[in-house]
């Protein structure tokens, strides 16, 4: 009894966390450079006298599914999707460095070079300014130019390319940063003018493991609901007896 019914609250608990977790992969499945968020879990028994018995489910942070998404070509200037395991250094709100595969940038009243959601993009140097009424490009290795009215193209910085060794960590503001700080630019890491990358996240996998994960959650409930009723036939038992 004891056993059933801790295995059922805390494997009901782990099914309404991976809900969440399907639920959000799933709104994010046509965000530009989504990266599908994994999921795992683990028995642990509870130690403790008279506790042997009890057994827990806890959540293991798998991390991310780094499964390149598929690259759509725009024609924009601004537009980039970085290659293999290329990320691009943007400035969090919170001021610190993270990296980003959503490669839809512009540029703002000041002239300085942001993403689509307003995060600063981080040059070798710090952000990157583009003088007015001029047209950037940019070249596979990072290097953005622009053109002026006369026809002569100028470089004016490069966007900060990194290509992280060990896997990433995915923040609360959907952006990732290294373990161990900031990374340094890779001067290998390369990208893709006029073209974006979009989610990873194959949406019929995730309804199927949604609708799986809600059956498992309603066999979880009937488990306690039974475990209930055993409890109560078992003392009606002892009181008869009794």
């Amino acid at each position: 009894m004891d056993r059933m019914i801790y295995l059922s609250m805390s494997g009901a608990k782990a099914t309404m966390q991976r809900q969440e977790t399907l639920a959000n992969n799933l709104a994010n499945a046509s965000t530009t450079g989504f990266r599908a968020e994994l999921q795992a879990f683990r028995a642990v028994p509870v130690r403790g006298d008279g506790a042997s018995t009890r057994v827990y489910a806890l959540e293991t942070t798998t991390g991310y599914d780094p499964t390149p998404g598929p690259v759509s070509a725009t024609g924009r200037s601004l537009d980039v999707a970085m290659q293999g395991n290329a990320w691009l250094g943007v400035q969090g709100l919170d001021g610190t460095e993270a990296y980003t595969r959503m490669g839809s940038l512009q540029v703002d009243a000041e002239g300085t070079l942001k993403t689509s959601g307003g995060l600063t993009v981080m040059g070798d140097g710090g952000p990157i300014a583009l003088p007015p009424n001029t047209a950037p490009q940019i070249a596979p290795d990072g290097t953005i130019s622009v053109k002026q009215a006369n026809g002569s193209v100028t470089p004016v910085g490069k966007l900060k390319l990194v290509t992280p060794e060990a896997p990433l960590q995915r923040g609360d503001d959907g952006l990732f940063r290294a373990a161990d700080g900031d990374l340094s630019a890779d001067p290998t890491a390369r990208l893709q003018d006029g073209a974006l990358e979009g989610s990873n996240v194959n949406p019929i996998e995730n309804m199927v493991a949604m609708i799986a994960a809600a059956r498992q959650f309603e066999s979880q409930m009937k488990m306690l609901q039974t475990a209930e009723s055993d409890e109560k036939a078992a003392g009606q038992l002892l009181s008869m007896n009794g």
